[in-house]
């Protein structure tokens, strides 16, 4: 690189939304993460005639049945025929612009839609009994095509939120999310939207289904992921969603919108045929992939201080993965052992196909935000195939402390499908802002919804995220101006965050706004005693 040349815009992360195992979004998936809590969901499994044991273990998703259809405007029977998969991502889709602050419809640029999801089971469990389903799709059955093939769930969101940018399907299996979000980063740097919308989502019915666990494949025996540890068997699979806003940074940091990381780089390729199998990791290409990253971002291996590892828990599958990691940090000049943490969530939420690649990315994200790094569960000892101690890698046997230091702290995260599409990407924490400091000595907080209830939920998931994340009181009550004012709403004036935590939490009264403006019939200025500048002093000190 000359000393004309300029590192290529970042990519900056400034909104998210998710529904975890056990957890309703990412504040409280952070809360079971840093507990050491096991969101794995246990039941009796089948036994069948020929003596086959099945394993009763998957993470569940609470309330994947429930949708919220009125507020995107579709009918109770339409919603019925959507796969909940669709569903979910509409929602979470919205909460990450509201995260952000951003209306759509308020919005003057092109958004777009980037995402994958998983097998439609709901089609073949719920609509399907009972159906001559094949002869019917797409003729009889048109309906249920547009509620449930994967091309129909990004476009449904744009459709419905009204983006104009490009909106697209992406499927790579287990990498799939993160493979979206690659694509959704490359889409930005080339100008084709503005923003980018972009994550994955796996949702399988029943959801309590039990699986038949097979040596050396890829599901654990007892239901429980041991990642990286000497009695690792196999993964357990499970649901969630996962939705990120991104933006280029340079754009981000003039609209002061809210930064939650910085994606510094990514790349992807494939194996070919460099592997044991077509289901098999393949170590060269892994290698490749992770070092491409790197470059792309322009940092050192030596550098970055965390890896969110794919991390199945595979007997294969982990010490594979650390092989190549380790190949591609010594080729990049790092020498020293152990400097690296690495970790994944796999091991408290189980592996969540095609959503797993962003949940990584939004477990870093508040890894970032809380400095801390959570332990791995289920870790006594190193996997024997997998030598850390001569390696750039440690486990993350406990919490462990991550604080900002003089340079950006820098995480790799991986993602790798069978069939072998793999995907990392380069993240950095966010940039540290001036405090602008509080404009008065009090904030207003405006929350709205379409209905009492939704409003009352609102209220008390904010004073949820008060308690728990700490955040400024006059950056939440900015975010809050910029989200689409519904007719039901409420507004709290509050001098500080325990203020406003009580105030929410109250049954405060509401105000419903009417669907039109009321008419002017007369205006009265005053009674005479205006004079030139009298609204100075406002007009200088409020941002309006």
């Amino acid at each position: 690189m000359n000393e004309d040349s300029q590192a290529p815009e970042a990519i900056a992360v400034i909104g998210m939304s998710g529904r975890f195992p056990g957890a309703d979004g990412p504040d409280e998936f952070w809360q079971n993460l840093i507990a050491g809590k096991d969101s794995i969901t246990r039941f009796p499994g089948r036994t069948d005639a020929d003596g086959s044991k099945y394993v009763g273990a998957r993470s569940i998703l609470e309330d994947a049945d429930k949708f919220d259809a009125s507020f995107f405007g579709i009918y109770p029977k339409e919603a019925e025929l959507m796969d909940p998969q669709h569903r979910i991502f509409l929602e979470c889709s919205w909460e990450a612009l509201e995260d952000a602050g951003y209306d759509p419809a308020a919005y003057p640029g092109m958004i777009g839609v980037y995402a994958g999801l998983s097998l439609n089971t709901y089609l073949l469990h719920n609509l399907g009994k009972g159906k001559d389903l094949a002869k019917n799709y797409q003729v009889a059955e048109y309906q249920t095509m547009l509620g449930n093939d994967k091309d129909f769930m990004p476009v449904r969101v744009s459709y419905k939120l009204n983006l104009r940018g490009p909106s697209m399907t992406i499927q790579t299996a287990c990498s799939t999310s993160l493979v979206a979000i690659s694509q959704a980063a490359t889409a930005l740097l080339t100008y084709q939207c503005d923003m980018a919308l972009t994550g994955g989502v796996s949702v399988s019915f029943p959801q309590q289904r039990d699986y038949l666990f097979q040596e050396e494949g890829m599901v654990s025996p007892d239901g429980t992921c041991r990642t990286f540890d000497a009695e690792a068997a196999g993964t357990v699979f499970g649901h969630g969603c996962g939705v990120v806003l991104l933006k280029r940074l340079s754009e981000a940091i003039a609209d002061r919108d809210p930064i939650l990381a910085v994606i510094k780089g990514w790349a992807l390729n494939n194996d070919g045929s460099d592997k044991i199998g077509f289901a098999a990791p393949g170590l060269n290409a892994q290698a490749d992939v992770i070092a491409m990253a790197q470059a792309a971002a322009g940092v050192s291996p030596s550098d970055i201080s965390y890896i969110e590892a794919h991390g199945t828990g595979t007997p294969l599958g982990d010490p594979i993965e650390v092989a190549a990691l380790t190949k591609a940090f010594r080729e990049g000049g790092a020498e020293e052992n152990e400097f690296c943490s690495i970790g994944t969530g796999k091991t408290h939420i189980g592996h969540l196909d095609c959503a797993a690649g962003v949940t990584g990315l939004i477990k870093t994200i508040q890894q970032f935000r809380h400095e801390k790094i959570p332990a791995l569960l289920n870790y006594k000892s190193p996997n024997p195939r997998i030598d850390f101690a001569n390696s750039p890698f440690s486990p993350v046997s406990e919490n462990r402390d991550w604080k900002r230091g003089m340079t950006p702290r820098l995480a790799g995260i991986s993602a790798f499908g069978v069939g072998g599409t793999n995907a990392h990407v380069i993240v950095e924490e966010p940039p540290l802002t001036q405090p602008t400091g509080a404009s008065r000595k009090q904030q207003l907080i405006t929350l709205s919804a379409r209905t009492p209830a939704a409003l009352d939920m609102m209220s008390k998931r904010l004073a949820d995220h008060l308690e728990n994340e700490s955040p400024d009181l006059a950056d939440v009550a900015h975010t809050l101006t910029g989200r689409r004012a519904f007719p039901v709403r409420r507004t709290v004036v509050a001098a500080d965050l325990k203020e406003a935590m009580a105030k929410l939490r109250d049954e405060a009264k509401t105000t419903t706004a009417p669907a039109t403006a009321p008419r002017v019939a007369f205006l009265f200025p005053g009674q005479g005693s205006q004079y030139v500048n009298m609204g100075r002093e406002i007009y200088d000190s409020e941002p309006a």
